[in-house]
């Protein structure tokens, strides 16, 4: 491809634009695939009683737009035992509960897992 020396800056913001929407496409699946291998996660870990709680996870997108998109993995229902299950409690006659840490090893999983999605992503191009 010939390209005049005036033209120049012209083709190379092109492609610039070209490469961007082609990355940001591809992140924004990675971050939908990372939210539900999370999810998945998050719910093989949880502790199980009646298997409600562990039942309440999903995944919910907060907000996109053109470059960007977040996504939360949340409980939908049972939100008010996250962190009472995640850190334990003081126990109604004395004592405390034992902690069941799920939520932050999940978490680490899941900003590991982007991490080198996302550098695979831009080395391959």
């Amino acid at each position: 491809m010939k390209v005049k020396l005036d033209d120049l800056a012209q083709v190379i913001q092109k492609e610039l634009e070209q490469y961007q929407k082609l990355t940001n496409e591809q992140i924004k699946v990675t971050v939908k695939e990372v939210g539900q291998e999370t999810k998945a996660r998050m719910q093989s870990t949880a502790p199980k009683r009646s298997g409600r709680y562990r039942n309440s996870w999903v995944v919910t997108t907060t907000k996109e737009n053109r470059n960007s998109m977040n996504v939360v993995v949340h409980s939908r229902n049972q939100y008010q035992l996250t962190h009472l299950l995640e850190f334990g409690h003081a126990k109604r006659n004395g004592g405390r509960t034992t902690a069941i840490p799920h939520i932050a090893q999940a978490e680490q999983e899941a900003v590991t897992s982007f991490e080198n999605k996302v550098k695979e992503i831009l080395e391959n191009g």
